[in-house]
């Protein structure tokens, strides 16, 4: 399977791309090909809403946007990476869903989607927003479903994930991608 990892923050030695990580390393060791991709970097507009894209499956603007649509559009397995603010998906991630509108209505490979978060704040329902958030992308695409997520609570300052126990269970949901 070609699986697809996508790590939303922008910040250096992010606790939400260390879960990012230790699930491609799971993935790749179940023999899948993987890729990870930062959106640190990137140069993502937002959305403007012209729906150009439902007619041509193609954004109008000239970013980083289409190049990581046609990736995602390609994978089998896509995990989506982002730290927590304000209860939600960090902004970046959601210009990212929004951007992949030329999805909707193509013949996507993607089939399972998993979500991996961090934040500071360690109370278990603290993801669900974000979630949520990413359950209602995926609605949109009926061969699509959330196939897991793994929350690392707890952790604010840069690397402060190491050793937490989310980094093993998104190791293990990495080994696991592809298991109906």
């Amino acid at each position: 399977m070609k699986v697809l990892v996508i790590s939303t923050s922008l910040r250096p030695r992010s606790n939400s791309h260390a879960l990012a990580e230790a699930f491609a390393r799971g993935a790749a060791e179940a023999g899948h090909e993987v890729e990870t991709v930062s959106l640190r970097g990137k140069d993502l507009r937002f959305c403007t809403g012209c729906l150009a894209c439902q007619k041509t499956q193609r954004c109008v603007q000239a970013d980083d946007a289409p190049d990581l649509v046609r990736r995602m559009h390609d994978a089998d397995a896509i995990a989506f990476a982002t730290p927590i603010y304000y209860y939600e998906m960090s902004g970046q991630m959601k210009t990212l869903l929004d951007r992949a509108n030329p999805l909707y209505g193509s013949d996507y490979r993607f089939r399972d989607i998993y979500l991996l978060a961090s934040a500071a704040d360690d109370d278990p329902h603290t993801p669900d927003r974000a979630a949520t958030g990413l359950g209602g992308w995926i609605e949109c695409f009926e061969r699509a479903r959330l196939a897991g997520t793994v929350f690392a609570g707890g952790v604010d300052a840069p690397g402060e994930v190491e050793g937490h126990a989310a980094l093993a269970a998104a190791l293990e949901m990495g080994k696991s991608v592809g298991d109906r």
